[in-house]
């Protein structure tokens, strides 16, 4: 068959031994999938065929009947040398981690400040977003930046996929155990504001931070407290079994065993939400700013 200018069409062959012999099953520019997944970005130009990309397993191509080294030619000879410094992570492969000149220490000192995560736990009703509004309004008035991520106002957005079976609150717990981590490194103060009623994925986020920079506070508040107050209403609906799987009711809360602080309930007028602000903060001084 003849190409572009008189010549021959170029041919692609991949690993698999798919072949492409006719420059008219080719679109100018696009990608070629082919049969275990991968895909390739290709070019034509001049009658030969350019590869720019591969994803997936590809390792070798033949381009007009030259075998090219697919790990060699994309990365200009490197690949071969930094292919021991790619990684697995869950269904992640063939990744690197790519550092930046400008680190965690030159952020926070950019904010004057030192990032981390304050992970505001305890059942729906016991004051956690009414706590880490004033405790962000405090941070603010001390002109430190902080930032709070709401359990029901990221279920808005980044975690809307998910429902409230155990595999998904554990996956929201984990998302927002990372996006926490991301602001913490930024140097912000991540307020992390939900139920999280399993102690072990409240402890593999505090995994995912260094020593210190995770500090707890559980809002000790009992179940009839907040049933009575009942603010949104969730707990009637559970009693009267329109809500299934709802923590306190017919789903478990785990008590953390060694948070860093506690805000309990005392019966009464009790203290007020800016007052356990302060305590948090307190504690945050503390351990250095």
């Amino acid at each position: 068959m003849i190409g572009i200018g008189g010549k021959a069409a170029p041919r692609l062959i991949a690993s698999t031994g798919l072949e492409f012999s006719s420059s008219s099953s080719l679109p100018n520019l696009g990608i070629v999938t082919v049969p275990n997944g991968a895909s390739v970005i290709y070019l034509k130009s001049r009658g030969s065929l350019r590869i720019q990309a591969v994803e997936g397993s590809r390792k070798t191509v033949s381009v007009n009947g030259k075998v090219e080294d697919l790990d060699d030619k994309f990365t200009n000879g490197h690949a071969g040398k930094n292919l021991s410094q790619l990684s697995t992570v869950g269904k992640s492969t063939n990744i690197k981690w790519q550092d930046c000149s400008v680190g965690q220490v030159d952020r926070q000192k950019l904010l004057n400040q030192k990032g981390c995560v304050i992970w505001i736990t305890g059942l729906s009703g016991s004051g956690k977003s009414t706590v880490a509004c004033a405790l962000s309004q405090s941070f603010h008035q001390r002109g430190k930046l902080s930032y709070i991520l709401d359990g029901d106002n990221v279920r808005h957005g980044l975690n809307r996929d998910l429902g409230f079976k155990a595999e998904d609150r554990a996956e929201n717990i984990r998302r927002i155990g990372e996006v926490a981590k991301l602001f913490a490194c930024a140097g912000v103060i991540c307020i992390a504001s939900l139920i999280s009623p399993y102690r072990r994925d409240r402890d593999a986020c505090r995994a995912l931070l260094p020593d210190g920079d995770f500090i707890e506070v559980f809002m000790d508040v009992p179940l009839q407290v907040c049933e009575a107050r009942d603010p949104k209403g969730l707990y009637k609906l559970a009693r009267a079994g329109k809500i299934k799987g709802f923590t306190g009711i017919d789903d478990p809360y785990e008590r953390p065993l060694n948070c860093e602080i506690v805000l309990e309930h005392k019966g009464g007028d009790g203290a007020s939400p800016s007052e356990m602000a302060e305590k948090v903060v307190s504690y945050w001084r503390r351990r250095g700013t």
